[in-house]
């Protein structure tokens, strides 16, 4: 066995086998992979290994879509079989919910040259003569769909590795993770030490046990799972040809050919979590008892759809293990906290993805970041309070007991929560607020007026639709007043504050005592990673303001440039709170508060001061998200319900109160404003964003290079702003919310990124990135999944010169 390695890869399921496949493939072969039992033990090997290409995430699809296509690649390459079925996948929709996330996924797959598409029910009955489509609005084909042989798959990423130079042991179970002074790693195993600069969890069941011996915690719990497969069907033996997989959602259960029977499988409400203190280290290929009484309600639910399996006999039930993470996707990435410390945990589609997902690990380590935006994997999206074992345990049955529920945009799921409130909580939902979850703080969505509302969901326009309405009126009428405190606030001090944050940020810092400005933050790819405002406090000291959601993830960029000696860099987002008051009356509200001139030429636009407002001292940032005139207004956190009373009673005088999230996104929308995960990501360039000009290439700063060769090339795609004068109908009663696929004379050039009907514009806006498109130009943007009729605009249709920002 090898004593030193470029990577070590801890765990032999098709997802480690997967990854190490993939490193040898970007040209890395000095690496091992290390499996305590033999390869494809824990959940691997009983998985029902179902493959399927369409997710409501483009960037996920695209994964999963490279994930299929490479199977056939591999097994020409290895001359190991996957055991690849591919006779098709027929989606059934019983709602009208259900018939618009399959069509948006059909416009997608349009979009992105995937085959998926619309059948009759002729066409239906054709390919699957088994099932009886009574009831069915909708069905769509996947001719790719299919299912693989688990151990087929893992063994074939296993011969792959091997053939391009890696190492694979088997028995060789991981005994410590040490990490050396230089950040470098000793992996320990009772086969001899590996030195290397990676270790990368891929462990599955024991991902949680293996991440402890490195000092890491993550929010995953395995569960029982169970599917069964029937005996032989006589209708299905005297085909000639394999039946298609079938994906009845609503039925809550998959269905497809195994043998000359078929598999059926569910997840039941009635779920039951396993190994709740700790994986079993002598557990392999081992099963649950049968207990199919769980899953009784979605096998008839299956009988009614496929009348044969209710009488068939049950040749087989397997009841293994899962293990989720809180949200139920994936949790992936460089642990923050620890160089060379790479989790990938909490898998369930892993058939679907593993290819996609080796190549987003060997991505980020050999090149030093993923070609696409994968947030939503992140192991940065969660923080050290999603470890509290009562909320994994709650969001786990929850997305396990909601497996095939559709996630609608702007959702909101209650289960863990409340977990983090501040201590305007109370006082906010005495006033009605209905609140969402910003990194495991509570923060209000938009305000009901009484107690106990809660959001309706779905892919049209909810119970929240007038009421955020009236709040972005009363706002740019009158005045409003946000809860900003989910923004992540740092301050910087010290001699070498200056020089640092112009090391980190692609703008120039400002000079002056008092100012603010905007500023990227650069990705290894010469993408855009974040933006923030940066304050100029004193001579010697900053304040930088940016995404909440963002810190951990963030926090990479920041380790990445040493501090200077004696320079401070510290978080303040978990001590301070903020508002943002806005409003054409947001002025006259604050002055009644405060000594301190409010007036234009005393407090200019992007400027700063510490003032006190009606007796609590705040840092005072003249910004606003809502691109109206407005204050940021940040405070202590045991200050932070004071004020917000002193506000909310100042603003009665003016018409003015509470203003959610929900009600900014349309605000800033109608301002053009992008925001990060979503406009801004390390996929999209600073000229197709608009920040060119705040990249100074004078100067030094992280991943100044990259940016360099990028900001050189004209640019793919260009953010813009459309217009959907379809959705303004009251009929169409939808509005675009990020991902729909965008059109021009039958041609795909784009996607929305956000979307939000702009209520005092009077227009449904969204905001996306096209191709091959000017200004005025006419467009097809696909809400619900059909073509509505919009404009590109050449300016925001709020205060377009920036008048009132500035006033």
């Amino acid at each position: 066995m090898r004593t030193h390695a470029q990577a070590v890869v801890i765990g032999g399921g098709v997802i480690g086998c997967s990854i190490l496949y993939h490193l040898t493939k970007l040209g890395w072969s000095d690496v091992v992979l290390l499996e305590r039992n033999e390869l494809t033990s824990g959940s691997t090997w009983h998985a029902a290994a179902n493959i399927h290409g369409l997710h409501d995430s483009a960037n996920i699809s695209r994964l999963q879509h490279y994930t299929m296509r490479l199977y056939d690649e591999l097994e020409a390459e290895t001359g190991q079989s996957c055991g690849v079925f591919r006779p098709g996948s027929l989606y059934l929709a019983q709602t009208e919910n259900r018939e618009h996330q399959l069509r948006l996924q059909a416009a997608k797959a349009k979009l992105y040259g995937m085959n998926f598409h619309e059948v009759n029910r002729d066409e239906a009955e054709r390919l699957h003569p088994l099932v009886n489509f009574d009831g069915i609005r909708c069905i769509m084909w996947e001719p790719d769909g299919g299912n693989v042989d688990p151990s087929g798959v893992t063994n074939a990423y296993a011969v792959g590795a091997r053939q391009r130079g890696a190492e694979i042991h088997r028995f060789t179970p991981v005994t410590g993770t040490e990490q050396q002074p230089d950040g470098s790693w000793i992996v320990r195993t009772p086969k001899g030490d590996i030195a290397t600069p990676w270790v990368i969890n891929a462990a599955g069941l024991w991902g949680r046990e293996v991440a402890r011996l490195a000092g890491v915690e993550v929010p995953l719990q395995p569960t029982e799972h169970q599917y069964f497969v029937t005996e032989t069907i006589a209708e299905i033996d005297a085909m000639d040809r394999r039946l298609p997989s079938v994906a009845d959602r609503d039925g809550e259960y998959y269905l497809r050919q195994e043998g000359k029977g078929l598999l059926i499988g569910a997840y039941e409400r009635d779920m039951r979590f396993w190994a709740e203190e700790g994986t079993p280290l002598d557990f392999a290929h081992d099963l649950f008892p049968d207990d199919l009484e769980r899953i009784e309600e979605n096998m008839m639910r299956a009988i009614d759809r496929v009348p044969v399996v209710g009488t068939a006999g049950i040749k087989r039930v397997i009841n293994g293990p899962m293990i989720w993470s809180p949200d139920s996707n994936v949790i992936l990435g460089p642990v923050p906290e620890k160089k060379g410390y790479f989790m990938c945990g909490g898998i369930i589609p892993g058939f679907s993805q593993s290819a996609g997902m080796g190549l987003m690990v060997a991505d980020w380590i050999v090149e030093g970041e993923m070609r696409y935006d994968m947030f939503a994997w992140d192991v940065a999206r969660f923080g050290e309070w999603a470890n509290d074992r009562d909320f994994v345990k709650a969001k786990v049955r929850d997305v396990y007991a909601h497996r095939f529920a559709i996630h609608f945009p702007n959702e909101e799921r209650a289960a863990g929560r409340p977990l983090r409130t501040r201590p305007a909580f109370e006082r906010q939902t005495e006033m009605g607020a209905v609140f969402g979850l910003n990194y495991g703080w509570e923060h209000p969505l938009w305000f009901a007026g009484e107690q106990g509302v809660v959001d309706t969901n779905g892919f049209t326009r909810q119970n929240w639709w007038e009421p955020v309405g009236a709040e972005c009126r009363m706002l740019r009428d009158r005045a409003g007043i946000i809860d900003i405190s989910n923004f992540a606030k740092y301050r910087v001090k010290g001699l070498g504050a200056e020089d640092w944050l112009n090391a980190v940020f692609a703008n120039r810092m400002p000079k002056e005592v008092g100012r603010s400005c905007l500023t990227p933050l650069i990705g290894v790819r010469g993408g855009i990673a974040g933006d923030a405002t940066v304050t100029r406090l004193a001579e010697d000291e900053f304040w930088v303001v940016s995404s909440g959601m963002a810190e951990r993830y963030h926090k990479r960029f920041f380790d990445a440039v040493p501090l200077p000696e004696g320079t401070v860099f510290e978080s303040l987002t978990d001590s301070v709170c903020g508002f943002n008051v806005a409003g054409p009356k947001s002025r006259e509200l604050l002055q009644r508060l405060t000594n301190s001139s409010l007036a234009t030429d005393d407090f200019p636009f992007m400027c700063s001061k510490r003032i006190e407002i009606a007796g609590v001292e705040v840092m005072a940032l003249r910004v606003s998200f809502t691109g109206d005139l407005g204050w940021e207004l940040h405070c202590a956190i045991a200050d932070q319900l004071r004020l917000y009373e002193a506000l909310l009673k100042a603003g009665k005088a003016f018409g003015a109160g509470p203003v959610g999230s929900r009600a900014l996104m349309s605000l800033r929308i109608e301002k053009g404003y992008g925001s990060w995960s979503r406009e801004y990501s390390p996929e999209y360039w600073p000229q197709e964003v608009g920040l060119e000009r705040l990249c100074k290439m004078d100067k030094d700063f992280l991943n100044n290079a990259a940016v360099a060769v990028t900001l050189e090339k004209a640019p793919r795609e260009k953010l813009v702003l459309m217009h959907l004068e379809d959705a303004d109908v009251s009929a169409s009663n939808a509005d675009a919310t990020g991902g729909e696929p965008i059109f021009k004379d039958g041609k795909g050039i784009g996607r929305v990124t956000s979307g939000a009907y702009g209520y005092t514009v009077g227009m449904s806006l969204a905001l996306g990135f096209v191709k091959d498109a000017q200004p005025g130009d006419a467009v097809e943007v696909m809400v619900l999944g059909r073509p509505h009729r919009a404009v590109i605009l050449a300016e925001p249709p709020f205060d377009p010169k920036g008048e009132k920002l500035r006033a």
